[in-house]
C-alpha cells in the first residue's frame, strides 16, 4: 500500500475566522513573531482589487515586498522567480494571498530555498515519482527556513495540506513536491476577500473541496477520523455552495473546505485526482473544472469497489435516495459548471496521451477499483468525453 503523509498537520497551529484578514494577519504576525512580512499572490488580486493593499497597509513597516507573478498550475519557473524574490526580501514569513495556484508555488519555493535550488532544473529529484510497481518514493526534504501564513480566497483546500502540485512544462507533467513544513502555519477564513473571486473560481474549487471529500470517504486506507470529517463537509458544501452570493454561507463553505482539505495527504486519493492533474498539465484544465467533468464518471467507475462509502455520501448530500454519483452530478448542474471534457477544450485526440500519462500518478495507481492499464483510463475519459 502506497503510505499516505500527514505529519506537517502537526504544524499548522491556528485556523482563525470571523475577523477580518488584515486584522487577523496582524495578530498572526504578532503572535508567531515574524517582523519582516513578504505577500505572494496573483497578479489579478494585487492588481484589480483592494485585498492584497488593504493587509500591506494593516502590517505597515513589517511589509517586506510582493511577488504577484503566480499563474496557474504552478510552473516551474514561476516558482525559481518567486523564490528569488524572497530570496532578496529576507522575511521571516510569507503570507499567501489567493488560492491553490499562489499556495503551491510558496511551497515549492519553500523547498528551493531549503535545498539552494535557483534553476527550473534544480527541482529534479525533489519531487515524489512512482515506480513501474506503482510504489511512491517521496525524497527526504530539508525543513525551510522559512514558512507561510494563507489568506485563501478559493475554496481548493491547499492550504491545508504540506503537498504542492507544480507543472515541468518541458513534459507537461504535473509533479508533487512534499515538504515537512510547506504547509501554513496560521490559516485565515475571511469570506468578504472572496468576493472578488470570479465565481467560475469560486464554484468549481469547491467541486474540488467536495472532491477531497469523496475521494476520502472512498480511498483505499480510508479511516473514521477523516470519514467523519469528509461527510460533515460534504453536508455543508451541499447546502452553502448554491447559496454563495451570501457571505455566511461563504463561510460555511470556507469551513467544508477546511474539512474536506484536512484530509489532504492523509489518505490516498483516486483517479478523479489523478486524473485531474494530468488535465491541469497537459491540456491546461483548471483543477476545479477537471474536478466538475471527472468527479461522477470516476465514482461511476469506482461503484462496485465503493457502493456502501457511496451510499454514505448520498446521504450527506441530502439526496438518500439517489446514486451519489448523480447526486454529485445534480449539484455540478445547479452551479453551472462544466460536465464533459469537451466543454473544457479537451480534443478526442488527446485522450490517449492523457491515458499514458496518467498512470505515472500516484492517485491513478491508488484509486480503489484497480487501474492496470491505459485502456482502463480510456474507458473513463470516454464517458467524460
Amino acid at each position: 500500500m502506497n503510505k499516505a503523509y500527514s505529519y506537517a498537520y502537526l504544524l499548522l497551529e491556528r485556523v482563525v475566522f470571523g475577523r477580518p484578514a488584515a486584522e487577523a494577519a496582524v495578530e498572526e504576525m504578532a503572535r508567531i513573531g515574524a517582523r519582516r512580512v513578504f505577500i505572494v499572490a496573483s497578479k489579478s488580486l494585487a492588481g484589480k482589487t483592494p485585498v492584497v493593499v488593504t493587509i500591506a497597509d494593516a502590517l505597515g513597516s513589517h511589509y517586506v515586498g510582493l511577488f504577484d507573478g503566480c499563474v496557474q498550475h504552478s510552473p516551474r519557473a514561476t516558482v525559481i522567480e518567486a523564490a528569488q524574490a524572497v530570496r532578496e526580501a529576507a522575511p521571516d514569513l510569507i503570507l499567501t494571498i489567493g488560492g491553490g495556484t499562489a499556495i503551491d508555488t510558496v511551497k515549492a519555493l519553500q523547498i528551493c530555498l531549503a535545498h539552494g535550488v535557483q534553476t527550473p532544473e534544480g527541482l529534479d529529484g525533489l519531487h515524489a515519482t512512482v515506480g513501474p510497481d506503482g510504489k511512491r518514493h517521496v525524497p527526504d526534504i530539508r525543513p525551510s527556513p522559512v514558512r507561510q501564513a494563507v489568506v485563501p480566497t478559493t475554496l481548493s483546500g491547499a492550504e491545508f495540506s504540506n503537498l504542492a502540485g507544480i507543472t515541468d512544462e518541458r513534459i507537461r507533467q504535473k509533479h508533487s513536491f512534499i515538504g515537512p513544513d510547506v504547509g501554513a502555519r496560521a490559516v485565515i477564513l475571511d469570506p468578504q476577500v472572496t468576493v472578488h473571486t470570479p465565481e467560475w473560481l469560486w464554484l468549481s474549487p469547491g467541486v474540488r473541496g467536495a472532491d477531497h471529500a469523496v475521494e476520502t470517504l472512498c480511498s483505499i486506507d480510508a479511516h473514521p477520523y477523516c470519514d467523519g470529517l469528509a461527510l460533515h463537509a460534504l453536508r455543508l458544501f451541499a447546502q452553502a455552495l448554491p447559496r454563495s452570493d451570501d457571505l455566511a454561507a461563504r463561510l460555511t463553505c470556507q469551513q467544508a473546505s477546511w474539512l474536506a482539505g484536512s484530509s489532504i495527504a492523509r489518505v490516498n486519493y483516486g483517479a478523479s485526482h489523478g486524473i485531474g492533474h494530468v488535465l491541469g498539465a497537459f491540456a491546461d484544465v483548471p483543477h476545479g473544472h477537471t474536478s466538475c467533468v471527472m468527479l461522477p464518471h470516476v465514482m461511476r467507475y469506482n461503484d462496485r469497489a465503493t457502493a456502501s462509502k457511496q451510499r454514505l455520501i448520498a446521504e450527506a448530500l441530502g439526496t438518500p435516495g439517489i446514486p451519489a454519483a448523480d447526486a454529485i452530478a445534480e449539484l455540478i448542474a445547479v452551479l453551472n459548471q462544466p460536465t464533459t471534457l469537451r466543454g473544457v477544450g479537451v480534443t478526442r485526440e488527446q485522450l490517449p496521451k492523457i491515458a499514458e500519462a496518467a498512470m505515472h500518478n500516484i492517485w491513478v495507481r491508488t484509486n480503489p477499483q484497480p487501474i492496470r492499464s491505459p485502456e482502463d483510463v480510456m474507458e473513463i475519459l470516454e464517458a467524460a468525453w
